[in-house]
């Protein structure tokens, strides 16, 4: 619900059915004479209206409105998505509008990037660029003769006026203000202007604008459906510019025609625009629109509480996309920035976000962007993936990289699902598959870590493995799979008297180089498979099992056993 109270003229409640707050059609604007235009009382709305539509009663239709001036921002992101989850969930429309009434910043670049990255989260509108439909057009630029109708329209009405006040005029009026302590509002000086006065500028050729006629007394309510009531006393405010001197519209008076003429039900925005919500309002009311329910969602912020903003790293959509992250993560980590279904449940497709989204959930406080949720988030994404469509984005990124020559196969499958789990985001496969075919093992031997391995006999074991190699057993093993492995291991540990870790650690060191790392069986047989399919690149850093024995050989043990050994590199880049 939503009133004006306290003024003459705005003696006037805006009562609240499904789909928006309306004005009583039934009565008409009674005007005083000037300069009293400012005391004059609604009434009615005999405006005439046009481009206006009304739309069915009851029907949802919610709005994204980006202005094509830059990159799709994640605030940004979090508003189209919250409207358009509201929509389908209600069965509504979701409209997208380019607001490109800033000619000099808005480009056709940055509005086909919006574009797509609204297509790549899936935020498919219904009405707008590309879509067509029935109450366009849906780029501003192309609306110039509907504003200036309407501001004709309330220049007629009494509730605009032309201002033929200068700049230093204003900027004078700003500094008495400010001397007074006083809020930096025009002084109404051609407010009360009379046609003789108007006329003799206009003949002069004087550049005006078009104002916006306030009420001096009063508070405009609305109640915000996820703030609950917010006020502002009209004396705050000033009559203020609607049609610039170049006939450009001002973004508040543009956004309320384009609203009402488009039958928006519900405004849907981040609350830095709350404060223009006054401002709308009352242009609402003077047209005779019937008025939005509004909702003001609260602003993302960086982990110092501070707004987000570049300076705290990527903060687009595209930059997310080109780091590798799945627009099923996106949407989903940004529907958790400010609500959520009650639950402890964290994860959710797009299609259970719309069953499950209602906009009483959503917070009024601010939402912490947490660069390590989302990149959790994806990774959760990312598992949950089908088989099939999880290794195809791998595979095509080892290929793309240079990693591999091929991306299908029975290696690439394999070794997409070992890694599966410690992938979170598409690039971090090439880490993870670089780090399987590597063999670190001279620096793993010298690190601190690797001194407790090293005294439990490593030269013991790595013995009894070349013993296992020359004689073939170990390839043997590796031909037959899984199982082979299996009982060559059984066998290795018996022979060796070692079992569990102290059989598996120093195997894991040995043959892979590293202390830690995916399921060992897995992970040697797939490198015994790199060594023969001839699907690794050479500049890989690939080194292949027969190449790791050849380096256990030429091993100086016993420079390893010293207290003070210097820092050993390994030859495994020279071998590779």
């Amino acid at each position: 619900m939503a009133s004006l109270v306290g003024s003459p003229w705005m003696r006037i409640r805006a009562l609240p059915d499904f789909s928006s707050p309306f004005i009583r059609h039934s009565s008409f604007y009674k005007l005083k004479p000037f300069p009293l235009r400012r005391n004059f009382s609604i009434i009615a709305a005999s405006i005439s209206s046009p481009g206006f539509r009304k739309k069915d009663e009851g029907e949802v239709r919610v709005r994204f409105a980006p202005s094509p001036t830059g990159n799709l921002h994640v605030g940004g992101a979090r508003t189209a998505l919250f409207n358009y989850l509201f929509a389908r969930s209600k069965g509504g429309k979701f409209v997208l509008r380019i607001e490109d009434t800033d000619l000099e910043r808005s480009t056709k670049e940055s509005e086909e990037a919006v574009l797509r990255d609204l297509v790549w989260l899936g935020l498919e509108w219904d009405e707008g660029p590309g879509a067509g439909g029935e109450y366009g057009p849906y780029r501003q630029s192309e609306r110039n003769d509907m504003y200036k109708e309407y501001a004709e329209n309330l220049l007629k009405s009494g509730h605009a006026y032309r201002c033929f006040c200068s700049n230093e005029e204003l900027e004078k009026m700003k500094d008495i203000a400010k001397l007074k302590n006083l809020p930096p509002v025009y002084t109404g000086k051609w407010a009360s202007a009379t046609d003789d006065e108007v006329q003799e500028e206009l003949s002069k050729g004087t550049p005006y604008t078009y104002r916006f006629r306030v009420p001096k007394n009063g508070v405009l309510k609305i109640n915000d459906l996820i703030r609950g009531e917010v006020s502002w006393g009209l004396n705050t405010l000033g009559d203020f510019v609607i049609m610039r001197s170049n006939g450009q519209p001002v973004y508040n008076f543009c956004v309320t025609v384009d609203d009402a003429t488009m039958s928006i039900s519900h405004v849907i925005r981040a609350e830095e625009h709350l404060p223009n919500t006054l401002r709308q309002a009352l242009i609402y009311k003077a047209l005779g629109f019937p008025m939005p329910k509004f909702a003001h969602v609260s602003l993302i912020l960086a982990p110092d509480r501070s707004k987000l903003s570049k300076r705290h790293g990527a903060t687009s959509v595209g930059q997310f996309r080109e780091m590798g992250y799945l627009p099923e993560g996106m949407v989903n980590y940004l529907a958790l920035l400010g609500w959520g279904d009650g639950t402890e449940n964290e994860f959710f497709t797009l299609q259970q976000l719309v069953e499950k989204f209602t906009i009483d959930r959503v917070n009024k406080s601010g939402a912490i962007f947490d660069l390590t949720k989302l990149r959790w988030m994806n990774g959760q994404h990312l598992k949950a993936l089908p088989s099939g469509d999880f290794v195809k984005l791998l595979a095509q990124r080892w290929k793309t990289t240079g990693i591999l020559t091929e991306s299908e196969g029975e290696f690439v499958n394999e070794t997409a699902e070992l890694l599966k789990d410690g992938i979170d985001l598409v690039p971090d496969a090439d880490k993870a598959l670089t780090n399987l075919l590597s063999y670190p093992l001279f620096a793993t031997l010298a690190s601190p870590e690797g001194k407790p391995v090293l005294e439990d006999k490593l030269l013991e074991v790595a013995t009894s493995l070349l013993a296992a190699y020359d004689s073939g057993e170990l390839g043997v093993a590796l031909e037959e799979g899984h199982a082979g492995w299996k009982n060559w291991v059984k066998s290795f540990g018996k022979s060796t008297k070692r079992k569990g870790k102290s059989l598996f650690m120093p195997l894991r060191v040995l043959l892979t180089g590293k202390l830690h790392g995916p399921d060992i069986s897995s992970s040697i047989i797939l490198l015994h498979k790199a060594g023969s399919c001839g699907v690794v690149a050479p500049e890989a850093g690939f080194v292949t099992l027969d190449e790791r024995i050849k380096m256990l050989r030429e091993i100086d043990w016993e420079a390893f056993n010293k207290e003070d050994q210097p820092t050993l590199e390994s030859p495994s880049a020279t071998t590779a």
